[in-house]
């Protein structure tokens, strides 16, 4: 069970445009459709459904928060370095939410799911860091081949975010992975785009 996250490719692209210095190419816009999530209240005797719900809302937030992320503009390299700052700027505020919404879900009710959390909290951490750290080498860098560095490393950071299985957790415990596969928000992550 892995969630969306299809528009980071696009994203990617206009990073790579960028990086190439492509001259007069329209800007990179995402045409990714933003899904409302269905909740259903999981109900208070199932303990597990109600963490699992929990945990699918969070990675349901961050899978939002990059459906809506703003677009790259590689028509000059000045531009790319902006747009692209403003990008991860945006992943580090989505990544900084989902941790925190994480971190809020509680003690997990089955064996494993806080190791699961705690494990998904320090990659999303973990990204958040390095997409920080391009987005001020973007807003610093005064030369070509430094903004082509940091261009580079914001096209990898995302590459990295797309990699992430944030649900993997819920998978790898048995009791979570049954709860989730009944909750339509835990469904909706991972439905096949149409």
């Amino acid at each position: 069970m892995r969630p969306r996250f299809t528009v980071l490719a696009a994203l990617a692209t206009g990073i790579g445009l960028g990086l190439a210095g492509c001259g007069q190419q329209p800007a990179v816009t995402s045409h990714a459709r933003q899904e409302g999530l269905a909740t259903v209240s999981a109900s208070e005797a199932d303990p597990a459904s109600a963490w699992a719900e929990g945990y699918c809302d969070a990675a349901g937030g961050l899978v939002r928060t990059l459906a809506a992320l703003p677009s790259v503009d590689p028509s000059t390299p000045q531009q790319a370095s902006r747009t692209s700052g403003d990008l991860m700027a945006s992943v580090s505020e989505g990544l900084k939410r989902t941790s925190a919404a994480l971190v809020n879900l509680g003690p997990a009710p089955v064996s494993g799911g806080d190791t699961s959390r705690t494990s998904a909290v320090a990659q999303l951490d973990g990204i958040r860091a390095r997409a920080d750290d391009v987005r001020r080498r973007l807003d610093s860098s005064a030369d070509s081949e430094a903004t082509k560095t940091a261009l580079r490393d914001a096209r990898t950071s995302l590459d990295e975010l797309d990699r992430l299985d944030l649900l993997r957790g819920l998978n790898d415990v048995p009791q979570l992975a049954s709860a989730s596969s009944r909750i339509p928000v835990c469904q909706d992550l991972v439905k096949q785009p149409r």
